[in-house]
C-alpha cells in the first residue's frame, strides 16, 4: 500500500481507525480536555479519592476541613479526561531496510512509515499531543511532543526523510529520550524487536514508570522462510553472511523463530509491555487492532 507525503491514508484505513481509541493502561493526562481519564491534583470534574500530602503539592490542594478532624493532610484527587503524550519510537536501524521476495520495493521501514501515520490520525483525533524519537546508525532524532495538523505533518517529513541505516547506538547518545519520556506518557516503540539493546531500553522505561508498549514489524519472508535452493542470507547490521540451502534448514529456521518470538513475549509480559505484531503483507492497522480493538470494545 503506496504512501505519499504527506503520509496519506486510504479512506477504508481511515474508516477502520475510526473505530479505536488509544487507551493506555497506566498513562495519565496532564492539562486540557481530551478524552482519557486522568488523576489530577486539585480540584477537577469529578472527585476520585484522598491521598496522603507529598512534598511538592500546593497548599491550596490540602482538605483543611479533613486536616481539622485527622490532624493529617490529604490532596484530594479528581477525575478529569485529559489529554496524555505518546510518543513513537521508531527503530530505523539497518534492519529495517529489509524487504519481502514477493514485494521488494515496500521495506520494514516504509511499513514502520504506514503504522505511525496512524497512530499519528488517531493521536490527533483524540486531541493528544505526540513526538517522534526515531533511532538509527546516526542516533537519535527527534521531534519535540506538541499537539495538531501542523505537530502531525512535522513528523511526516521526518519519517520521509528518515533512512535505514547502522546499527543500535550507545546508550550516552539516547540521553535526550529520556528527558523527553516523562512518567505517564505512552511511548509506541515500532520496529522489528529483535534489537537486544533496544529490548533492554524498552524495559528501563517500563521499569521507569514510562508506559510502554511495542508494535512488532516483521517480514512475511521472516514468518514463512519461502527459500527453497541455496541462499546467501546476511545480517543487515554486522554484514554477517551465511551461505545455506533453504529448503534443508527451513523447519530448524522456524523452530529457532518461534522459540525467539515466544522468549520475546515473556520477557515483555515480565515488564508489563504490551505487544502486537504487524506483517509487512498484512494491513497497517494490524497491530493497532489486535492492542487497542479489544482494550476498546471491553
Amino acid at each position: 500500500m503506496p504512501l505519499t507525503l504527506p503520509l496519506t491514508l486510504p479512506p477504508d484505513l481511515r474508516a477502520r481507525l475510526r473505530t479505536l481509541r488509544l487507551s493506555p493502561r497506566f498513562a495519565s493526562g496532564a492539562s486540557g480536555i481530551g478524552q482519557h481519564a486522568s488523576r489530577s491534583r486539585g480540584a477537577g470534574l469529578e472527585f476520585a479519592q484522598y491521598r496522603a500530602y507529598e512534598p511538592g503539592d500546593a497548599l491550596r490542594q490540602i482538605d483543611w476541613k479533613l486536616y481539622a478532624r485527622s490532624d493529617r493532610f490529604f490532596v484530594r484527587e479528581s477525575e478529569r479526561e485529559s489529554p496524555i503524550t505518546v510518543w513513537l519510537l521508531l527503530d530505523a536501524t539497518a534492519s529495517a531496510g529489509q524487504a519481502d521476495r514477493a514485494a521488494p520495493q515496500r521495506t520494514r521501514l516504509d511499513h514502520m512509515r504506514g503504522v505511525a501515520a496512524c497512530v499519528l490520525e488517531l493521536a490527533l483525533q483524540q486531541g493528544d499531543r505526540f513526538g517522534l524519537l526515531a533511532i538509527n546508525g546516526d542516533g537519535l532524532q527527534l521531534v519535540p511532543a506538541a499537539s495538531g495538523a501542523r505537530q502531525r505533518d512535522r513528523i511526516h517529513l521526518q519519517l520521509h526523510a528518515l533512512q535505514a541505516r547502522g546499527a543500535w547506538p550507545v546508550a550516552e547518545r539516547l540521553r535526550p529520550l529520556w528527558e523527553r519520556v516523562r512518567p505517564g506518557d505512552l511511548l509506541l516503540a515500532i520496529g522489528d524487536g529483535f534489537d537486544e539493546a533496544g529490548i533492554a531500553l524498552l524495559e528501563q522505561l517500563a521499569g521507569a514508570r514510562r508506559e510502554v508498549m511495542l508494535l512488532q514489524i516483521l517480514t512475511a519472508d521472516e514468518r514463512d522462510f519461502p527459500f527453497d535452493a541455496g541462499h546467501r542470507f546476511r545480517d543487515p547490521e554486522t554484514g554477517d553472511e551465511l551461505l545455506g540451502d533453504g529448503a534443508a534448514i527451513r523447519s530448524d529456521y522456524l523452530q529457532r523463530f518461534a522459540a525467539a518470538r515466544t522468549a520475546l513475549q515473556s520477557r515483555l509480559q515480565a515488564s508489563g509491555i504490551a505487544s502486537a505484531t504487524g506483517w509487512l503483507d498484512q494491513p497497517l492497522d494490524q497491530p493497532l487492532q489486535a492492542l487497542f480493538g479489544r482494550r476498546g470494545s471491553a
